[in-house]
């Protein structure tokens, strides 16, 4: 059976002479998947030259590791929660899963939301959008932050076992404001309450008049990334947090919810 080399990551070069021809069919519709949100049988069909009944049992496969997942409406299928705990299209489904739920939590709030993903020792701002009340903070989309300065980041950093934590920070961390956690114990202690209750602030940690909470978002039981309302101290108050908090929560569950 001539073996495709055209699907993409494949390049000019035929696959070795021990490659097993299903499995390289498999990653290339994972690859698929991370320049496009969703695929259809007919699609992986046509972009690796295969009947549409293997594309199917390829397709069926994945699911049943939970690569991908099928959606019952239009039939196509997604990353699935196993691809999203790799991050190897985490980005591109959470980005697009919560688009419209962060602008309309902007809305309902007033203020700036961003959305965050864990990148080693640093949190990535994946997406955001400002908040409409005055004396408001900035969207740092595509911004690469130290993530024990950051709600996101310490909400995120919260899901991981405390000999990670060290191996990724050392015995010091780096000092942004007076208010930034400098001391590895502070900052493990600091993860154990946010791990109690569930959720992250940020206070004056990463810049001077600016305070955030943040929770996680979950595809199944994994952390996928971090939602924050972030917002001048003198409005995240006790009462100011509550309410946001409520909100960051019903709107992260609706996102866990569309990510399967």
């Amino acid at each position: 059976m001539e073996r495709n080399t055209e699907g993409p990551g494949a390049g000019d070069a035929p696959l070795p002479a021990y490659a097993i021809e299903s499995v390289d069919k498999a990653l290339q519709i994972l690859v698929m998947l991370r320049e496009r949100r969703r695929v259809r049988v007919v699609d992986v069909g046509e972009e690796l030259g295969v009947a549409r009944s293997t594309a199917h049992r390829l397709l069926a496969t994945l699911a049943h590791r939970g690569f991908v997942v099928r959606d019952p409406h239009d039939r196509s299928y997604r990353g699935g929660p196993e691809l999203l705990g790799l991050g190897a299209v985490g980005e591109v489904d959470l980005r697009a899963a919560a688009g419209e739920h962060v602008r309309a939590l902007s809305a309902r709030l007033r203020e700036t939301i961003n959305l965050m993903v864990l990148e080693g020792a640093s949190c990535r701002f994946l997406d955001g959008v400002a908040g409409e009340r005055p004396l408001g903070t900035r969207v740092r989309t595509g911004a690469v932050l130290p993530a024990h300065i950051v709600s996101g980041g310490k909400a995120l950093l919260a899901e991981l076992p405390p000999r990670e934590v060290e191996a990724l920070f050392g015995a010091s961390l780096r000092r942004v404001t007076p208010h930034t956690i400098v001391d590895t114990a502070d900052l493990q202690a600091e993860l154990a309450a946010i791990r109690e209750r569930g959720y992250a602030v940020n206070r004056e940690e990463s810049e001077p008049g600016l305070s955030a909470v943040a929770v996680v978002v979950r595809s199944g039981p994994r952390a996928v990334g971090a939602l924050a309302v972030s917002a001048p101290t003198q409005r995240l108050d006790d009462t100011g947090l509550a309410v946001a908090l409520e909100a960051l929560r019903a709107t992260a569950d609706t996102i866990g919810t569309e990510l399967g």
